[in-house]
């Protein structure tokens, strides 16, 4: 591979601090050699390959911390190829897959398996995650050292929440000894049996069982207890309501060490949204009120949550097309993520760089993988986008093998124009 000049560029990278005017350089390897103000068109070698960004953007690969893949088990919903495409169409470079496959992910020979197949058929990183518990039912735990050591970097139940607190204590316990990350869904099975959406007058009018914020409180609560005798890497996957962060806020405001992230669908939509039953807006955690939308956005911006995920699960039409008690829970999101976080620029409510930090820098740091910024040396995986691009979105037209969008039609401004990894240019928007 030719060394490539990618020039006349916005350059953001909250890692380095960085939001200049300038270029990149790409070396033979694929790796960052330069970036910054310094590298500029005068300066060139005749005989490396230059690109002309024409002042768009451009930002290192998008880190998405939650997203589910439909290997092994699942393919009809979404497989390695298809995530790919709908992944680098977005400026996503690196996932974390979640481990709620069929067979779950909880053995060394799945993770074998998971890695060939990724390996095989994405052209995007994954960094694949691991069950807490065999066949994720919550009750005996993984073996974390020898997942680890077979490439596993975090270990989840996934859309499930471990309940037993003996469990959870022993988890955090073994975790604290191992520097193992470990990823909780919070929300409370008894509290929220049988719940669809947000408890309140949504569901009221709608007669359709709700699921109170005591049942996500409730357990980020009870973990945060345990983290005060046991230390670990602890990441709280996605909150949703303002109750939560007020928690998460005393926690850090005590000196507890730990993560939070939060979906871009709880940032961008509220209960009322679901209108007449929209099921591709059935998710979990449920879409709030537009107070806990606001709280959820102020704490991004604040630096209450670290992350921000696209929560990328992709559901058939046949899941989706049923009554909202019956249809699947979930919706896609990693082609939207970056435009949806740009809403939240354009209208004023989250600085730029603090968004971009959200989604690059932060999550990279939580995993410990050499990703998310310009340093030199790491993998030349970038996104280019047209910061004021405007465009409206169109389910047929997404890459995902699902079209489960919970923002058909909707109106965005900001748009990905060509994603590297590696180096190589591997999509680029005609």
């Amino acid at each position: 591979m030719k060394e490539k000049y990618l020039i006349n560029a916005r350059l953001i990278d909250p890692k380095n601090n960085m939001d200049e005017f300038g270029g990149l350089i790409v070396d033979s390897k694929g790796q960052i050699k330069a970036a910054g103000k310094k590298v500029a068109n005068g300066n060139l070698p005749s005989g490396a390959e230059k690109i002309d960004l024409k002042k768009q953007v451009l930002i290192p690969g998008i880190v998405d911390m939650r997203v589910f893949v439909g290997e092994p088990g699942y393919e009809y919903k979404e497989n390695f190829r298809t995530l790919s495409d709908a992944a680098l169409s977005g400026g996503v470079t690196s996932v974390v897959s979640m481990p709620n496959t069929s067979p779950v992910i909880d053995n060394v020979s799945m993770v074998d398996f998971l890695k060939r197949r990724g390996r095989d058929k994405s052209k995007i990183n994954i960094f694949p995650a691991a069950t807490l518990t065999k066949n994720a039912e919550g009750k005996q735990m993984t073996e974390f050292g020898l997942l680890k050591r077979k490439g596993i970097i975090a270990f989840t139940d996934g859309t499930k929440t471990i309940q037993d607190p003996e469990v959870m204590s022993r988890i955090m316990n073994l975790a604290s000894q191992s520097q193992t990350l470990i990823m909780q869904h919070a929300e409370d099975n008894i509290l929220s049996k049988n719940g669809l959406i947000n408890e309140g007058e949504i569901s009221t009018r709608l007669g359709l069982k709700g699921i109170p914020f005591l049942a996500e409180k409730i357990i980020v609560e009870r973990d945060l207890s345990f983290l005060e005798e046991y230390y670990c890497r602890y990441h709280i996957s996605q909150i949703s309501s303002a109750k939560t962060i007020s928690v998460i806020k005393k926690a850090k405001k005590d000196g507890k060490i730990f993560t939070a992230g939060v979906s871009i669908n709880n940032l961008s939509l509220n209960e009322n949204d679901i209108g007449d039953f929209k099921t591709f807006l059935k998710l979990s955690p449920p879409l709030r009120t537009e107070n806990d939308r606001l709280a959820l956005v102020e704490s991004v911006n604040d630096g209450t949550v670290d992350v921000i995920v696209s929560d990328h699960k992709p559901q058939d039409e046949e899941s989706k097309r049923l009554t909202f008690a019956q249809a699947a829970t979930g919706a896609t999101g990693v082609e939207t993520l970056l435009p949806l976080c740009l809403e939240l620029f354009h209208n004023k409510s989250v600085k730029l760089k603090k968004l971009i930090a959200s989604i690059t820098s932060n999550p990279a740091k939580i995993l410990g993988i050499n990703k998310g910024s310009f340093d030199k040396g790491s993998d030349a995986d970038l996104c280019v986008f047209d910061i004021n691009k405007a465009w409206v979105v169109d389910k047929n037209k997404l890459k995902s093998k699902s079209k489960n969008t919970p923002v058909e039609n909707r109106k965005l401004q900001g748009q990905v124009l060509k994603t590297f990894v590696k180096g190589e240019l591997s999509y680029e928007r005609v």
